[in-house]
């Protein structure tokens, strides 16, 4: 498909995007059931058909779920033709289409490997923000909606300790706040603020990001932060106590 392959989007909700669009609906009247069947390609991968009829139709008959998909994928060509090739008995997207939640997993690879350069981890739009095709429930949504959520929020602390690392304190807390925003009570988030902050040389900012997130975890779970955390305030509060003390 070349430069006018779409775009599939299913970060904050289902779209496609063609750089060229030559006839038929617009993405956004394509059926819930067509919207289903590429979604489930997307993150799934080729399949063949028996499988895919399965997934998208469990509770269905076996000769009512292949024909569910005959019509799901007849109404997808009308629409958008070539966005899903068939070889052989499997079923696939085209060559060159692009997937958002495929961009944002490149980025999480690149951001886990330290190889990389830090300019070819910078966060991408999708990294800061989008769930997995909200409100959308299927069992196999949920499942890769939870995993999509744990890649994105390891990679931004990945990114945020890499800037640190570089001194780009700036961008780090930028970085690791968009972590804290994304999983207000992920310790490991916080701990990367804190981390930022004292690297930096802000005592006063990290302990008060410290004492927030105490106050927030007493408040809504009733526990302490773990020793993790404790341990990178520890030192700073021991000397707070030794000066009062004189």
């Amino acid at each position: 498909m070349g430069i006018d392959a779409p775009r599939v989007m299913l970060l904050d909700g289902f779209g496609i995007r063609p750089a060229s669009y030559a006839s038929g609906a617009a993405p956004a009247d394509l059926p819930h059931v067509v919207q289903r069947l590429v979604a489930y390609l997307c993150l799934s991968g080729r399949l063949p058909r028996p499988a895919l009829a399965g997934h998208l139709w469990p509770d269905a008959s076996e000769g009512h779920a292949h024909g569910s998909l005959r019509s799901a994928l007849w109404r997808l060509q009308k629409t958008l033709p070539g966005l899903v090739l068939a070889c052989g008995d499997h079923l696939g997207l085209a060559d060159g289409v692009r997937v958002d939640v495929h961009e944002l997993g490149h980025w999480a690879e690149r951001a886990r490997d330290p190889r990389s350069r830090l300019e070819d981890v910078e966060v991408p739009p999708a990294g800061l923000r989008g769930e997995l095709l909200p409100g959308w429930y299927d069992d196999w949504v949920l499942l890769e909606r939870e995993r999509l959520r744990q890649v994105r929020l390891h990679a931004l602390e990945q990114v945020a300790a890499r800037l640190a690392a570089a001194g780009r304190y700036g961008d780090a807390l930028e970085v690791a706040y968009a972590a804290v925003r994304a999983e207000p009570l992920r310790e490991s988030a916080h701990r990367t603020v804190v981390r930022v902050h004292l690297a930096e040389g802000n005592v006063a900012e990290a302990l008060r990001f410290y004492d927030r997130f105490c106050a927030v975890l007493a408040e809504k779970l009733g526990v302490w932060p773990t020793d993790l955390m404790t341990q990178l305030v520890a030192p700073l509060r021991a000397r707070r106590r030794t000066r009062t003390a004189r």
